[in-house]
């Protein structure tokens, strides 16, 4: 694959004019997402758009925020939005942050554990939603699950 030939409908510019060859040929690119190619046209518009959304003050803000709510139940994440997302990924911190708005030993989420698979990240990142819900947050104004756990819209 080309640099410039990731749709093999069309010959790519760099061809031999008239020849009908590709370019040599180099590996493509790394797959951002477990299920996700790299986007490229409109789509990777949409989402250089998405991610200039993104507000790095609003960022710290809001850890100073959770750290404070949490005490020393939470470690502080890597800085960036890539570290801000793997923090909250798996849902330990969101659970532990709606538990710490309740009276202690009356929070929403009764059983917290941390876990790679992925299926139990976003059963805990859920039942954040929920009790998020029921605390008094707008459904409209919640996000929805695999947005948290693949990175988008954050």
């Amino acid at each position: 694959w080309g640099h410039c030939c990731w749709q093999p409908q069309t010959l790519c510019s760099r061809a031999s004019p008239g020849s009908g060859t590709w370019p040599e040929q180099t590996d493509p690119p790394a797959v951002s997402m477990a299920n996700r190619g790299p986007s490229y046209g409109l789509s990777r518009e949409v989402q250089q758009k998405i991610d200039r959304q993104y507000d790095p003050e609003l960022e710290q803000v809001l850890v100073r925020w959770i750290l404070a709510q949490c005490g020393g139940d939470v470690a502080q994440p890597a800085p960036g939005k890539d570290g801000f997302q793997q923090w909250l990924k798996d849902g330990t911190v969101l659970c532990r942050l709606i538990n710490s708005l309740h009276p202690r030993g009356q929070g929403p989420v009764a059983k917290i554990q941390a876990s790679a698979m992925a299926f139990k990240q976003m059963e805990q990142i859920s039942q954040f939603l929920q009790a998020a819900e029921r605390y008094g947050i707008a459904a409209t104004d919640i996000f929805q699950t695999v947005d948290l756990w693949e990175g988008k819209r954050l």
